[in-house]
C-alpha cells in the first residue's frame, strides 16, 4: 500500500504544479488584456478630450456678432448648423491626428496608471 501512497502523492504534486502554471498563465495572459482594454480606454477618453475642446474652441471662432453670414445666424437653425458644423470640424480635425492634446493627455493618464499600480 505504500508504494500506491507515494505514487498519489506524485500525481498530486504534479497535477499541482501543472494548475499553478496554468493559472499563472491565465493571470499573465489576463494582465495583458486588461492593460490593453486600459490603453485603448485611455486613448478614447483622450482623443474625446481633444474633440470636446476643438468644439468649444471652433464655436468661439465661429460666433457672430448677430448679423446675417454665410452660416445663417438670424435664422431659426442656424444655431444648430454652426453646432453641427463645428463638431464635424473637430472630429475632421481629430481624425487627421489633431493638434497634440490628446497625445499629451493619454501620456499623461498612462503616467497617472503606472504611479497608481507601483504604490
Amino acid at each position: 500500500m505504500l508504494p500506491l501512497a507515494t505514487f498519489a502523492a506524485s500525481a498530486a504534486v504534479g497535477v499541482g504544479k501543472n494548475l499553478l502554471n496554468t493559472l499563472a498563465k491565465t493571470d499573465t495572459d489576463t494582465m495583458d488584456t486588461a492593460k490593453a482594454a486600459a490603453s485603448a480606454k485611455a486613448r478614447k477618453t483622450a482623443d474625446d478630450f481633444e474633440k470636446m475642446f476643438l468644439e468649444d474652441s471652433l464655436e468661439k471662432l465661429t460666433q457672430s456678432a448677430g448679423t446675417e453670414g454665410p452660416l445663417g445666424e438670424n435664422g431659426t437653425g442656424g444655431g444648430v448648423w454652426r453646432s453641427m458644423l463645428t463638431k464635424e470640424y473637430a472630429n475632421a480635425i481629430v481624425k487627421t491626428g489633431g493638434v497634440g492634446i490628446s497625445n499629451q493627455v493619454y501620456s499623461e493618464m498612462m503616467r497617472m496608471q503606472e504611479a497608481g499600480h507601483g504604490r
